[in-house]
């Protein structure tokens, strides 16, 4: 897979639950699950809400994938900054 993303164009991802901070970090790509299913968050996207279900994948298919299970939680996408809430 090729990338072609500078490092300062890197989505900034934090999940967190109401107990622990999860991830926080950088990220090519954030990857879900909603009431239409599958979708990506790739740097610059569109500032965007969604409640989520079943997992969050950081950097699907790359050596640095990190999955999360999770019930149901809510993603807010806002200028390349990706805030995932767990257990919403």
């Amino acid at each position: 897979m090729s990338i072609n993303v500078k490092p300062e164009d890197l989505l900034s991802v934090t999940i967190k639950s109401r107990k622990e901070l999860i991830f926080e970090g950088k990220a090519y790509s954030v990857t879900s699950y909603n009431e239409i299913g599958f979708f990506d968050v790739l740097p610059f996207h569109t500032n965007f809400v969604t409640l989520i279900r079943d997992f969050v994948v950081i950097d699907k298919g790359l050596p640095t994938e990190k999955s999360v299970q999770l019930e149901k939680g809510i993603v807010t996408v806002i200028s390349n900054t990706v805030k995932v809430y767990v257990g919403i």
